[in-house]
């Protein structure tokens, strides 16, 4: 998706999955998305149709709750302008369900979405209707990965940095033949048979799962010697699919860990994929470790250090940092600090870092938030890497999730 960013992608993506968690306490949370060029002033009137209409629920509560975020989502509207802008309006707004009775929180979020909103809907329901939104940023590049042998054979697609492992087959078919009744020659006429009938079962598997999706762009086959030749050539795949197959690669292994070997082995074929893209940023990372040490940093408490400094030219953040840092008051001797949590458990279980006392929370924000703000404010890239790859799984844990390469190394150069 060109037209977001790595970081607004990232946030879009949480708000996605926050918006999803949210519940409300009857049909009060208002979904609203609005096309690209519509005038305002006409999604206001039919708002408003919709507000004298709420005015006849039953329930005092719930009535209460829709006519305030209607309110609400018509006052962000006039603020807006006069149409909607290139892309269209997303509006979620509703009292959320905290689990509290009558502490249900009101919340607001308007947004220009990254794709053109093609149909109006509005809807007041118990959830938010985020699909319209998750299929505008759903992965559009989608690989089909295959390996095979006589043996076994798995069927995947790579969507972005996730692998998922569709299909894994076996074959059946036996070994060298040794000893028995039948002629050597029969016996491996029966064996080619076998394999025929395991590679147009393969096949039909393939052309099954990979003609249903409209966004796979390529096809990577991988197997040990002819193997992978004689499926390729032979009439196993679709025509349609033979046309998007990128190349044949050697590999050693087949089943699951062949499908990581073939990523591996072919991935000039998968240069552009977010998944190699994520790779090279942190074996060029590991690379400057190695033996450009004086111009990495790593670990939070280092890397904030060397973005006061202005020193680092590219951030690198795990995806999965799961740490919030907390503002909080003291309520006996009035302490203000900021404390670093990784759970709602830890969060709650807070007490006043001088006097132990009760503490009251300020403001909250997730760690990897503050570490885009600093680096946006001096014009630092940002790469943001995910688990799901291997290598972004040792970052995590090996390096806390947080590095740097650098500018320049001002260590020892007068800066404390």
């Amino acid at each position: 998706m060109p037209s977001l960013s790595e970081v607004e992608r990232y946030r879009l993506e949480r708000l996605i999955n926050e918006l999803k968690m949210k519940k409300g306490r009857g049909t009060e949370l208002i979904t609203l998305y609005v096309p690209s060029g519509r005038r305002l002033d006409e999604v206001i009137s039919l708002l408003r149709q919709e507000y004298s209409q709420a005015s006849n629920i039953k329930d005092r509560t719930t009535r209460h709750h829709v006519l305030d975020a209607l309110t609400t989502v018509m006052q962000r509207l006039r603020m807006v302008g006069m149409k909607a802008p290139k892309n269209g309006l997303v509006v979620f707004c509703g009292y959320i369900d905290v689990g509290v009775p009558g502490k249900e929180r009101l919340e607001v979020h308007l947004l220009e979405p990254p794709e053109p909103v093609k149909i109006w809907l509005y809807r007041c329901d118990s959830r938010f209707h985020t699909e319209i939104l998750e299929r505008m940023i759903r992965e559009h590049d989608i690989y089909g990965l295959i390996v095979i042998d006589r043996n076994e054979a798995a069927i995947a697609v790579l969507k972005g940095v996730s692998v998922e492992i569709l299909k894994t087959l076996t074959s059946g078919v036996p070994g060298k033949h040794r000893r028995g009744g039948q002629s050597s020659r029969r016996f491996q006429r029966i064996i080619e048979q076998r394999v025929h009938e395991f590679f147009k079962r393969v096949g039909e598997h393939a052309n099954t799962i990979f003609l249903e999706n409209p966004d796979l762009r390529g096809i990577l086959i991988g197997g040990p010697g002819p193997t992978k030749e004689a499926f390729f050539k032979g009439d196993y795949l679709d025509y349609r699919l033979k046309q998007k197959v990128l190349g044949l690669v050697d590999i050693g292994y087949s089943g699951e860990e062949g499908i990581y070997e073939l990523i591996k082995r072919g991935s000039t074929l998968l240069e552009d994929t977010r998944y190699m893209h994520e790779r090279r940023i942190l074996n060029k990372f590991l690379e400057y470790v190695i033996r450009k040490s004086d111009l990495v940093a790593y670990g939070e408490d280092e890397v904030r250090k060397m973005l006061t400094y202005g020193a680092v030219e590219m951030l690198i953040l795990s995806r999965d940092l799961p740490d919030t840092l907390v503002t909080v008051e003291c309520a006996n001797c009035g302490a203000k600090y900021v404390a670093r949590v990784k759970s709602e458990s830890e969060k709650l279980a807070l007490t006043c870092n001088k006097c132990k006392g009760p503490v009251k929370i300020l403001n909250e924000k997730p760690l990897i938030d503050d570490l885009i703000e600093k680096a946006q404010s001096q014009g630092v890239k940002i790469e943001l890497i995910s688990s799901q790859v291997e290598e972004g799984e040792m970052f995590r844990k090996a390096f806390g999730g947080v590095g740097a390469i650098l500018r320049f190394n001002p260590r020892g150069h007068g800066f404390t």
